[in-house]
């Protein structure tokens, strides 16, 4: 079951990789820069398909958007320098809190 739980979090990673770098193509386009974010999207479904084969489909989901929005919100912050306000950083903490309930749950 751990290794379920270990894919989920490559996924997570993978996802977050995966979406930075599509802004990152708006603003650095080249075909390499495309393929790679193209590569990273088949890779993070894959990964998050197998996470799901031990993992309830909607635990997975929900921990795989949840903490990808977290994760992509931070470094779109820290690279991309998107804004930080304490409304945003109490929303992400409320999801952070969800997704530990989630992993709390699951079996």
């Amino acid at each position: 079951m751990f290794n379920y739980w270990l894919v989920l979090g490559l996924a997570v990673f993978t996802e977050i990789i995966w979406a930075l770098s599509l802004k990152y193509v708006q603003t650095h386009p080249s075909p390499w820069v495309i393929a790679g974010s193209v590569a990273l999207s088949f890779v993070n479904m894959a990964l998050l398909s197998f996470a799901m084969r031990g993992i309830p489909a909607g635990t997975a989901y929900a921990i795989w958007t949840g903490l990808g929005a977290v994760g992509v919100t931070v470094g779109g912050i820290i690279w991309f320098g998107d804004p930080l306000g304490a409304a945003r950083v109490a929303f992400l903490g409320l999801i952070v809190v969800g997704v530990v309930g989630l992993k709390a749950v699951s079996p």
